[in-house]
């Protein structure tokens, strides 16, 4: 099938489409995972516009990506969905390198109207007649690039269709102002309220006058909507705005679509629809209506398999720490429970602060929390961070505030792709002043770095980043203080210092393991402070015939570039294995990081090809521990 042929179907056919859509997503995504209740809601609306609007001649884009299934399932052959979000499979978000009807690859939300700004603007200068719809949803109002470029839009008075997908959430319940006065709208479409009104006006009609009273309360009503309604919010803005409109009745989804085609200005849809539609076990899940699910059971929904995260660790962590710290408050932007702060939102609600998609106000936010006494960590993921560089630097590094940044989805994440891969933040961060870096290698690093990150009472910023991932089964034991900027020396050898860092120093150790058979013996370290550096590190690599570093982030501006600078002063190179200068694509994290040469026999070989098989490496004139 492809869009055009929607056109031709009857009002029966695209309800029977509607259901079959829905039991393929179902069935797809419980044997690959991925994002299932964002696409189970947007079924009838994915339909409407893909027959009123003529893809690829209109450009229909996704904001956010992960809702663009339904989209993808109509504009490619659905054989495809078997490696949904496999290594050399199909993206689970809009791909240029898949089809033409995909013209971004957006996943990191609120940027879909800026997008679609650019592309009207473009097309109207060069006469195309074409649309541009965009598609705003799962939170993405909450974030303030789309306010910009709504205000952009309504004052250029580009034509552009905004679609927004009103399900009321994000990951969880959409926060914010504009989420609240859209909420009042849901109104009009519930029966309950219809009811109500009908019995209020029939006890009117029985008093004297009651007309005049129905039409006086009439008139106050419809004044109080105005004042609260979103339809006042964009058409000050100067864009047209029309619904809400149940997202789930084709019908009405395309006459207001074709209305508002033929208007020329920017227009607003505002469509309601419900997350996890059609599902039973999605509409019951009050957490997130299954937005992103790893494996499952079809029948009752629960994951394959459940192993402990690092997630998971974070958060029971965070939880400890906030026992003793009565000033320590979590900020996250939208991520709370993908975050691993469900427990903590539950046991301190008075502490817990959920910005929405407002990655740059989360980081300020924390900044002015911590001005005014409290100490602030902000839980964001890895890749997301970079969307708040200034604030990071200018609003807490420039005042040296004591803000904690944890980076979640830390280093290759696996299967969500080039724009979730969190192998960026140990360039960007290290380049902040006075902030201390430092990656955990395991679970029980992971609790001693935050512990260190607390406990350092108005010594400046902090940054953690950890994986993706199984986090083991080791008890947990208590955390303690570690020393700032002291590496662990993890094995002593005389063919190569290998420092390593984060996810990767298991695979350090089992590379070294290897070596040690072949008369290969390594000095292992694990560099868990990359900023600053273990003042150590000179004699240690004085006393190796070569050094090498292994971190699982690109190879410019990260460890191995920090290494490599402060040893380059004394003549003393230093062989860099890291992600290559590029984005990554889906996969699972094993698959890439072998492809990429970052596991144990990929380091292994490296470290072979470098130092030889020469038998006869001096042994270090003193042990590097000293």
């Amino acid at each position: 099938m492809s869009p055009a042929d929607l056109r031709s179907l009857s009002d029966a056919e695209l309800r029977a489409l509607a259901d079959e859509i829905r039991q393929f997503l179902v069935a797809t995504v419980s044997k690959t995972g991925g994002h299932l209740g964002p696409n189970l809601g947007v079924v009838e609306l994915t339909l409407a516009l893909h027959r009123v609007f003529e893809s690829p001649r209109d450009r229909i884009l996704w904001d956010t990506g992960h809702q663009a299934y339904v989209h993808k399932l109509l504009t490619r052959p659905r054989e495809g969905f078997a490696r949904l979000r496999k290594l050399g499979g199909m993206s689970g978000y809009p791909n240029r390198t898949e089809s033409q009807h995909d013209f971004i690859e957006n996943s990191h939300a609120s940027t879909g109207l800026s997008y679609a700004s650019g592309m009207a603007e473009a097309m109207r200068r060069q006469g195309d007649p074409g649309h541009v719809v965009v598609v705003v949803g799962d939170g993405a109002l909450t974030g303030g690039m789309a306010y910009e470029a709504l205000n952009n839009i309504g004052h250029r008075k580009t034509p552009v269709i905004i679609v927004v997908n009103d399900n009321g959430r994000s990951y969880a319940p959409t926060v914010g102002g504009l989420a609240q006065h859209l909420a009042q709208q849901l109104t009009v479409l519930n029966p309950s309220y219809h009811r109500t009104k009908k019995r209020v006006d029939r006890i009117l009609r029985a008093v004297p006058a009651g007309d005049k009273a129905i039409e006086a309360v009439r008139r106050i009503k419809e004044g109080l909507k105005e004042l609260v309604s979103p339809r006042t919010f964009f058409e000050y803005l100067g864009i047209k705005y029309s619904g809400p409109i149940d997202g789930h009745n084709i019908e009405d989804v395309e006459r207001t679509l074709r209305q508002v085609s033929r208007l020329g200005g920017p227009s607003v849809v505002h469509v309601i629809t419900t997350k996890g539609r059609g599902y039973g076990p999605a509409e019951a899940d009050e957490i997130d209506h299954l937005h992103g699910v790893s494996a499952f059971d079809v029948l009752t929904a629960k994951p394959l398999s459940r192993k402990v995260s690092y997630t998971d660790v974070f958060g029971e962590a965070l939880l400890r720490e906030a026992e003793q710290e009565p000033r320590l408050v979590a900020i996250t932007a939208a991520m709370g429970s993908s975050a691993g702060l469900g427990p903590f939102a539950e046991r301190f609600p008075d502490r817990f602060y959920d910005v929405g998609i407002a990655e740059q106000h989360a980081v300020t936010f924390a900044a002015g929390l911590a001005m005014a006494g409290l100490r602030p960590v902000v839980v964001i993921y890895s890749t997301f961070l970079q969307r708040a560089l200034d604030q990071v630097m200018m609003d807490v590094c420039l005042h040296k505030l004591p803000v904690t940044f944890v980076l979640d989805r830390a280093g290759i994440t696996g299967d969500d792709g080039p724009s979730h891969h969190g192998i960026f933040d140990l360039t960007f961060l290290r380049a902040m002043p006075g902030l201390t870096l430092a990656a955990a290698s395991d679970p029980q690093e992971l609790r001693d770095l935050l512990h260190t990150a607390i406990a350092r009472d108005g010594a400046g910023p902090f940054a953690i980043r950890f994986p993706k991932g199984a986090a083991g089964d080791s008890e947990a034991q208590p955390a303690r203080i570690l020393p700032v900027g002291e590496w662990e020396v993890l094995r002593q050898g005389s063919a190569a210092l290998l420092l390593a860092t984060g996810k990767l120093v298991p695979a350090a150790l089992e590379a070294a393991t290897m070596l040690d058979k072949e008369g290969l013996p390594l000095t292992v370290v694990n560099g868990r402070f990359i900023k600053p550096l273990d003042p150590r590190l000179e004699s240690w690599a004085r006393r190796h015939p070569a050094v090498l570093t292994l971190e699982d982030n690109v190879v410019t501006g990260g460890f191995g570039s920090a290494v490599a600078e402060a040893l380059a002063p004394l003549g003393i190179p230093v062989t860099v294995m890291a992600v290559p200068d590029s984005f990554i694509e889906q996969g699972g994290q094993a698959e890439l990081l072998k492809q990429l040469g970052l596991d144990a026999p990929g380091v292994a070989s490296r470290v072979r090809r470098l130092v030889g098989d020469n038998e006869s490496m001096p042994e270090p004139a003193t042990q590097p521990g000293s």
